[in-house]
């Protein structure tokens, strides 16, 4: 990522959109980008991942060095909305880390897909503070060729047109470049 990406903190009097949608393809940048939105502030990173295997684990263990002690994590796998909801402060931006692996988890559960996605929008404007997301675009692709993976790729579309329909801003990563899709602020 670039050293000109701009963050809240560099810019004297920059306030954080109440909610930012950041959407990528994998390994695309995004989770990069979104912790450079608030690098400054003292943020809480609710992370959607269990490390269910080796690779994850690394994965995992890479991004919490990359943060750096200053963050405070949470993990969080289901009940993302009423976390959001408790731990929601205006001195304090939120980052959501992923949206995409939030969905994965509802949907091994068996959860209410349509429910949990329907009040974490609900929730999107009593929230207290900013709150960033982070989630993968996986809809530019091939149609999956079994009817799990076709339902995962629409519930995620789904999702990201409703976060992006609440959201103050949204920005696509492609090769670790941003593109500013909505700015309400701008």
């Amino acid at each position: 990522m670039s050293d000109r990406v701009e963050t809240s903190a560099s810019i004297p009097g920059a306030v954080l959109p109440r909610v930012t949608l950041v959407l990528g393809g994998a390994r695309s940048g995004k989770s990069r980008y979104g912790e450079v939105l608030v690098e400054k502030a003292a943020t809480l990173y609710l992370a959607t991942a269990e490390a269910r295997d080796q690779e994850m684990a690394e994965r995992i263990r890479r991004h919490r060095a990359r943060r750096g002690a200053r963050w405070i994590t949470i993990e969080e796998t289901w009940a993302l909305t009423d976390r959001l909801r408790t731990e929601a402060r205006a001195d304090r931006p939120i980052l959501v880390d992923c949206l995409t692996l939030w969905l994965a988890n509802l949907m091994e559960a068996g959860r209410d897909i349509e429910h949990e996605t329907a009040a974490l929008v609900a929730a999107l404007p009593e929230l207290r503070g900013p709150v960033i997301f982070i989630a993968n675009e996986v809809g530019l692709g091939i149609v999956p060729e079994n009817a799990l993976a076709r339902a995962f790729r629409d519930h995620a579309g789904r999702l990201n047109q409703m976060i992006a329909a609440s959201a103050d801003r949204v920005v696509f990563i492609a090769a670790g470049l941003p593109l500013i899709l909505k700015d309400r602020n701008a």
